[in-house]
């Protein structure tokens, strides 16, 4: 076989990781700051996690001033009533658009104040140091922009 040959398939076989690596599209995994829509405030911290191409995402830490140490998720009506809001699951069943590249949608988010559960969507924005949040309900929908930690 011919030396450059050799040479080529050699570099090519290292830089293949890394190539592969680049041309993996961006994902809401991680640490985000949860913003509220209405008043621009922090509210607090949610880790998204992926398993088996599904997004879920927990309440790391209440940042709310507003909010009491130990909130329990009262107004929940599912197996989350009166659960602690740190730890809490809002994010589940998410996957990735069969149609649209870096959407994520099919899934639910809940809305711990009210216990509202809202259909999601989830795109990241700004070269994914940002996550557009939309929760659906019917018809009406609502967004808010959250901010990556990690």
């Amino acid at each position: 076989m011919n030396h450059w040959v050799k040479k080529f398939s050699g570099t090519a076989l290292l830089l293949y990781p890394l190539l592969a690596g680049a041309a993996t599209p961006p994902s809401p995994v991680g640490l985000w700051k949860t913003i509220d829509d209405k008043t621009h405030t922090v509210t607090g911290l949610v880790r998204i996690t992926e398993t088996n191409r599904q997004l879920t995402g927990r309440v790391e830490r209440v940042l709310d001033p507003k909010a009491k140490p130990g909130a329990r998720c009262k107004p929940c009506t599912d197996e989350r009533h009166d659960q602690p809001i740190e730890g809490l699951t809002i994010l589940r069943g998410v996957r990735p658009s069969a149609s649209e590249a870096g959407v994520w949608e099919g899934g639910d988010i809940l809305e711990p104040k009210t216990g509202k559960i809202y259909r999601v969507r989830l795109q990241l924005q700004d070269g994914g140091k940002a996550l557009e949040v939309r929760g659906y309900l019917g018809f009406f929908f609502r967004n808010q922009y959250w901010q990556r930690q990690e």
